[in-house]
């Protein structure tokens, strides 16, 4: 990772980048922490993210929802190895997800950058849910450090 990854408090804009799109702002994504290498994701439990399975309570969360999480998550945290993270260019590559258990409650998930090269990075991520490690998760992105155009 480059010298001083940017501190949540570098990027203030990151609220307004979660408005802005859209599928963010419907999960109505809140980024916990944000810096070196490091993102926590928290989306609140919704109804409308359940796998109708028709259990008691609760449903589980949908797995789609997990994966988003998990994908995002990953984005979030190889922003904080830009300079600016508000522009920076990436695009998934690779996504594993391997689930658990089943995914309850509010789930937090915390992706950490294992490597943020010049073109490539790679996060290892981990979701938890009302009942615990729900899901675990490794990316691969692409990074456009030079923008799209520095090919």
């Amino acid at each position: 990772m480059p010298d001083g990854p940017a501190e949540a408090s570098d990027w203030p804009e990151w609220e307004s980048f979660v408005r802005r799109h859209g599928y963010l702002s419907w999960l109505d994504l809140e980024v916990e922490h944000l810096a070196n290498g490091r993102a926590v994701l928290v989306i609140e439990q919704d109804e409308a993210f359940e796998n109708p399975v028709g259990t008691d309570g609760h449903d589980p969360v949908h797995g789609g929802i997990v994966a988003t999480l998990i994908d995002t998550a990953s984005a979030f945290a190889l922003r904080s190895t830009f300079d600016d993270p508000g522009e920076a260019y990436l695009t998934t590559t690779d996504l594993n997800v391997s689930y658990l258990r089943p995914a309850t409650g509010d789930l937090r998930a915390v992706a950490d950058v294992l490597r943020a090269g010049g073109s490539t990075g790679v996060t290892d991520v981990t979701v938890d849910g009302a009942d615990g490690e729900a899901a675990v998760g490794r990316t691969t992105y692409r990074l456009f450090r030079d923008g799209l155009d520095g090919d």
